[in-house]
């Protein structure tokens, strides 16, 4: 093990100092990024041919040990699966202890149904039992306000200044720069920080806004699906917890029950690890219903936005 931690980028066939160089200027300064490319991505970077690439990533495998594990392995693993609170205890209930590490978790519904209050109130809780966390926040739609996290950030006792200093925001203006800005989070761990939760608020949007019509629905699901792709791999790879929100459409055909749906279809649905609905109740309520989880029984939960952030009703 120690021998293939010391193997680096230019111990694979066809690499050199040049070819190297042009890598990492690519994002490819890893075994682990160049394993898990496709060859077309390193031909772009670098300019060796599609056969070169293909080497250089059967190599990168071969070197990484990249084949079947164990259920014991995995289960060693997912000991390291960090559980986020929400501060609402049967939400976390809901959630087997929170939002976790190492996956996509969504939440959808209407405006004013709280999916940016629980971004907002992540961004703090992550920062609890580790004073060196860092939220990462991918603001689509104008909604990140400083003065939430001050205020949640005294609800749970942490100094506010310092509290916001540990969250990078950045604006994304389109579905292109949104897509660069989640490749960016490597770097910021690269450079030192412990990037514990990604946010996107919102998911969908500027997709949503550029993609009009039928006819450019397969790029756009083509695209989000890269996104989604991206997202996975910075969870696994930098075992942190990606929390997307995402915006609703009405069913048309649905005479029964409720009609409304996630925009972004089985892309979005097949791609995040848990999803939850989230809705307005009775007496200015909220409610959660877990719908897709790979180990929880689906489940619903009853809570309410306060200063302080989220609690139990």
């Amino acid at each position: 093990m120690a021998a293939k931690k010391e193997l680096g980028i230019e111990d694979l066939p066809g690499v050199g100092a040049a070819t190297s160089e042009k890598l990492i200027l690519g994002g490819f300064d890893n075994l682990m990024a160049i394993a898990v490319a496709t060859p077309g991505e390193l031909t772009d970077a670098s300019g060796v041919t599609e056969t070169a690439a293909r080497k250089m990533i059967q190599a990168a495998r071969s070197m990484m040990d990249m084949g079947f594990q164990s259920g014991n392995d995995v289960f060693e693993k997912r000991k390291k699966v960090i559980k986020i609170s929400t501060g609402s205890e049967s939400f976390d209930q809901m959630l087997g202890g929170g939002f976790e590490t190492g996956a996509i978790s969504e939440c959808f519904g209407q405006y004013g149904s709280s999916k940016t209050q629980i971004a907002h109130v992540l961004c703090v809780s992550c920062q609890v039992n580790d004073p060196d966390a860092v939220a990462v926040f991918i603001d689509t739609e104008n909604t990140f306000r400083p003065d939430r996290i001050q205020q949640i950030a005294t609800g749970l006792g942490l100094d506010p200044e310092e509290t916001l200093k540990r969250i990078k925001v950045a604006r994304a203006f389109n579905s292109d720069h949104q897509m660069l800005l989640a490749e960016k989070v490597e770097e910021l761990i690269k450079d030192g920080n412990a990037v514990r939760l990604v946010v996107v608020d919102s998911l969908t949007a500027h997709f949503r806004a550029e993609f009009v019509g039928r006819g450019t629905l397969a790029e756009r699901q083509q695209k989000l699906n890269k996104h989604m792709h991206t997202l996975a791999k910075i969870a696994d790879i930098h075992n942190l917890c990606i929390y997307v929100t995402n915006q609703v459409m009405a069913k048309p055909d649905a005479f029964f029950g409720d009609p409304t749906e996630a925009i972004g279809g089985n892309i979005v649905g097949h791609n995040s690890t848990f999803r939850v609905y989230l809705r307005k109740g009775k007496k200015g309520t909220r409610v959660g219903k877990l719908i897709d989880s790979p180990n929880l029984p689906d489940s619903e939960c009853v809570f309410e936005i306060v200063t302080e952030g989220i609690r139990d009703v």
